[in-house]
């Protein structure tokens, strides 16, 4: 059995855990709020604009305005992989990471081989692993978090179209955690460029005939990189809100965790404790008994 003054350190190291860990509990529950707030109300529309982006960019199909759409030989690839600058949010990293090496290693095998697939990582945990790893980073946009604006995220989403547009990429995809709870994040592999075409089943439903004003130049080259970065922004915010609700999942159960082991330290210092007292008026018993004989 350990002896008191151990179990009293052992004691006060997780209370002093436990303290900081419902510290990061009440800050990821209000980052979470804020967070869970703007995906909420921009998913709506960014959901109803990228539906009006894929049915215009169908309308325009092999014409010269449809840049962003038209699908070509994949030769080079880039992979925009979203995580966290910390950690501390139980798997969300780790599923992140090996969701998007399993798309790279299953979907893009010999452009992988020749060294033709390029990572954007958002976030420190991807940038530090992929490059470790020994993957091609073509940038990364760790302090995005800081300042996390549309102005600001639209500059990344900017850069990728440039590079597509030019010819220098020919697939653009992002990997992201889908917002859904603050315990339940979906992970999602999304083509990003070129703009994928309506499935089948909603083409129909959801085709139009647009009649363009003021006229169809002017409307595409406005609307179509919008509606792509208002897209990548709402990726953005989904990821956000779901590292948030991670974070703030994983410091409850350490949190919980800290309370139990708190309850079993406390009985084995009671016990300790009862034991030490114990023994000691056995030998005042028995020293007592001793100067009687």
């Amino acid at each position: 059995m350990p002896n008191l003054k151990e179990v009293r350190i052992r004691i006060a190291s997780v209370q002093s855990t436990q303290q900081i860990t419902s510290a990061m509990k009440m800050v990821a529950a209000s980052k979470l709020r804020r967070g869970q707030n703007a995906i909420l109300q921009l998913r709506p529309y960014a959901k109803k604009l990228h539906e009006i982006l894929q049915n215009l960019s169908a309308s325009l199909e092999g014409s010269s305005e449809s840049i962003y759409s038209s699908a070509r030989e994949v030769r080079n690839v880039v992979v925009v992989v979203m995580t966290s600058n910390r950690g501390l949010c139980g798997a969300f990293n780790s599923n992140m990471i090996r969701t998007a090496v399993k798309h790279i290693q299953s979907t893009y095998p010999s452009q992988l081989e020749t060294g033709r697939v390029s990572l954007v990582t958002i976030g420190k945990k991807a940038t530090d692993y992929f490059r470790k790893n020994h993957y091609q980073v073509l940038a990364n946009h760790d302090d995005i978090y800081n300042s996390m604006t549309f102005d600001a995220v639209s500059v990344i989403a900017q850069s990728l179209m440039d590079r597509y547009a030019g010819g220098e990429y020919d697939r653009v995809d992002v990997v992201y955690n889908q917002f859904r709870s603050a315990a339940v994040q979906r992970l999602i592999v999304e083509q990003f460029l070129p703009v994928p075409p309506l499935e089948s089943d909603k083409a129909s439903k959801f085709q139009t005939d647009y009649i363009f004003e003021p006229d169809q130049h002017r409307i595409v080259t406005e609307l179509i990189p919008r509606s792509l970065k208002i897209q990548f922004f709402k990726d953005l915010l989904d990821s956000y809100a779901s590292e948030m609700g991670a974070r703030m999942t994983a410091m409850h159960q350490a949190t919980d965790n800290a309370s139990e082991l708190l309850k079993d330290l406390k009985l084995s210092y009671n016990k300790a404790r009862q034991a030490a007292i114990t023994k000691e008026l056995l030998e005042i018993v028995t020293g007592a008994e001793a100067l009687k004989g």
